[in-house]
């Protein structure tokens, strides 16, 4: 599993590479759906990060956000989820806050996790049963005793249209911040006590970010109370999410689902 960890990692510093040519400069945009922006730079990371992973494990599946689905990878043991480019909005205004995301998934479960942000250059990074690490450097999830003074790493999007009202005051701050992957990332980094998002989001937004997380001591749940079990053949997951520490999600979860 290392040599996988060690594999994603090497396709994800590649696919940062090729990221960062593009970022504030020239690239085409095109919208996928309403308000949901692709680049000239995601499908070149999308491309870099297949050749190297599918080069080096031709028998495991593959789902990623730019590349067509297949329903072959249904039946692999092993499948890798990426998300060449998660925060493209972010991208696109010239705001550090994306990362590249790449998880090995098997069994349903992610084995390995890596996310890197290559304005910054975070490189958070783990593999089951071998911790979490920020930059070579162990990370673990934090939390504070009262929900009224936890740090929650929410959404931009959401934060805009008013879904974050209902709870001004209950939290201690609701820090916006793009990219789903990033803030799973730095979550699981003591950055903040929680993660949570409101609305669905796909599987390759929170795999990589959801193997982290539990290295780091925490956990990912849906905002029904359940794990997520990943290469399913609907990728959206509903109808949201929290992670963080253990006792923080319970807390978070308590609050949330009675609205």
């Amino acid at each position: 599993m290392i040599s996988d960890l060690n594999l994603a990692k090497e396709a994800a510093v590649d696919a940062g590479a090729v990221i960062l040519n593009y970022y504030k400069a020239d690239y085409e945009i095109k919208e996928k759906g309403y308000h949901n922006p692709v680049t000239t730079a995601d499908h070149a990371a999308d491309n870099r990060i297949k050749e190297i992973l599918t080069e080096a494990c031709p028998d495991y599946g593959w789902l990623s956000e730019e590349t067509v689905d297949s329903p072959d990878r249904l039946d692999k043991d092993r499948v890798w989820v990426v998300d060449p480019l998660d925060g493209t909005k972010e991208f696109i205004e010239g705001v550090p806050n994306f990362v590249v995301s790449i998880a090995l998934v098997e069994n349903g479960a992610p084995i390995v996790g890596v996310l890197y942000n290559p304005v910054t250059g975070e490189l958070f990074t783990a593999a089951k049963g071998e911790g979490a690490f920020l930059n070579g450097e162990s990370i673990h999830c934090i939390t504070k005793e009262n929900v009224a003074d936890m740090v929650i790493l929410n959404s931009r999007s959401e934060t805009r249209r008013g879904l974050w009202d209902p709870y001004d005051g209950t939290f201690g701050e609701l820090k916006a911040i793009g990219s789903v992957a990033y803030k799973l990332g730095l979550t699981a980094a003591g950055k903040a006590d929680i993660f949570a998002s409101l609305r669905p989001k796909n599987e390759w937004d929170i795999c990589a970010g959801n193997c982290i997380i539990n290295e780091a001591g925490g956990k990912l749940i849906d905002l029904k109370g359940n794990d997520v079990i990943f290469n399913q053949e609907k990728t959206l997951i509903e109808p949201g999410l929290i992670a963080g520490d253990v006792k923080a999600v319970d807390k978070t979860f308590e609050v949330l689902k009675n609205n």
